[in-house]
């Protein structure tokens, strides 16, 4: 019997030896983020732009560990970045990446090639794509652009006209999925159409947008391959009304008609948005009547009129962005650092929809955001976030002294 006592206790103390031995090597939470990152691809892009040629001291995959990190740390300059991870320097070691001098860090952010993270990033929106989105039989994306203040040792490059400075980042954003599926940054003084013409179409998608995108040659190529439009009017544009459609007495449908837009736009050019389009005049919580535009001829108004609704996603998105991420505060002063920042700052999103999205404990977004940034460095599983972290269990034989035993 005694004998059995005596196996039975040293199983139990090697199964708590294990146990904390699986405790100690843990991966932190920053690990659990960047393993969403598809490494090899990556260095299949660093390989392409020669961006890791004649490097000695910072290799690419070190710049973007520490630019996330900066992102999700909440650290405000490059002095504050590395400074965070010399003191977490061992753990730097099992993320593949090493510490960063400063001066070193600001020569890579000014210097590497942008297409390195500007393609990750693309590859990542695909990749967020398969992951996310939900199976629904249609797809509606929302195309705005957000403008970025710059600092004034980082807005010499996006100055122009009146002394106005800044970035903008133009996106076109999946609702449904909460992501977006594409991203450019350009100088603030570009238009919002300009660079609509040159984003990618699905054809057969929804797409919503606001009157920076007033175009009626972009408009006649969403139609030509079948999108669904769906905007506002301006109101001095006038509706050749064909057809008047009933609405629901005392809702917010004010109106609901068929009709063509004016035959002719400025200096007597043909207007090339020849077919029919729908009005859906709605008013807000607010008293503001709203003229929508759409040439979907079948659904119905609300359902026009929710889907214009839907746009302020993406204001959402915008604004969560600039609130969690670092993309108003920019730790370069050159267009390519500026450039390499968005580009991460959206790659860290997407990390922490994957991530949010592979746990079942946290719903909200801002809630996990948070959770990541207060635990980034320590040991645990980011599915036990809000859990208690395990210490390890002493052995309180280990401070006992016995002097004799009968």
């Amino acid at each position: 019997m005694a004998l059995i006592l005596l196996c039975s206790k040293r199983l139990a103390t090697f199964w708590d030896t294990e146990k904390d031995q699986a405790m100690l090597h843990q991966n932190s939470v920053f690990h659990g983020l960047l393993k969403h990152i598809p490494w090899h691809r990556f260095d299949s892009l660093v390989e392409d732009h020669g961006a890791d040629a004649r490097v000695r001291r910072l290799p690419t995959k070190s710049q973007l560990v520490a630019l996330l990190y900066g992102q999700f740390s909440g650290a405000a300059s490059l002095r504050e970045i590395v400074t965070g991870l010399s003191s977490h320097a061992v753990r730097l070691y099992h993320v593949g990446a090493d510490p960063v001098r400063r001066s070193t860090f600001s020569d890579a952010n000014a210097q590497r090639p942008v297409a390195v993270f500007s393609e990750l990033l693309a590859m990542m929106m695909k990749q967020a794509h398969r992951g996310l989105r939900r199976k629904l039989a249609e797809t509606t994306y929302l195309i705005d652009a957000t403008s970025a203040r710059l600092n004034e040792r980082s807005a010499g490059w996006a100055r122009f006209s009146a002394g106005v400075c800044g970035a903008k980042v133009h996106v076109i954003y999946d609702a449904d999925a909460d992501r977006p599926i594409y991203a450019a940054v350009t100088t603030a003084n570009v238009n919002d159409i300009t660079m609509a013409k040159q984003m990618p179409i699905e054809p057969g998608a929804t797409y919503v947008f606001d009157l920076g995108y007033y175009d009626y040659a972009w408009w006649a190529e969403l139609d030509a391959v079948g999108c669904r439009i769906v905007t506002r009017f301006k109101s001095n544009t006038p509706l050749e009304v064909v057809e008047e459609l009933a609405v629901t007495e005392g809702g917010n449908i004010l109106s609901d008609r068929i009709g063509f837009l004016p035959a002719r736009q400025a200096k007597s050019r043909r207007n090339p948005m020849q077919d029919a389009v729908r009005e859906v005049r709605v008013v807000t919580d607010t008293g503001k009547v709203l003229r929508i535009l759409s040439n979907d001829l079948d659904a119905s108004a609300q359902e026009i009129a929710d889907l214009y609704h839907r746009r302020w996603a993406i204001e959402l998105f915008f604004r969560w962005v600039k609130q969690i991420l670092k993309i108003t505060r920019f730790v370069g002063t050159s267009e390519n650092a500026v450039r390499i920042q968005i580009a991460v700052a959206l790659i860290a999103f997407l990390l922490l929809r994957l991530a949010q999205a592979a746990q079942k404990s946290i719903q909200s977004p801002i809630v996990f955001a948070r959770l990541i940034r207060a635990n980034l460095m320590h040991r645990r599983p980011i599915d036990n976030l809000l859990h208690p972290s395990p210490h390890i269990i002493q052995d309180r034989r280990q401070m006992s002294l016995v002097l004799c035993q009968n």
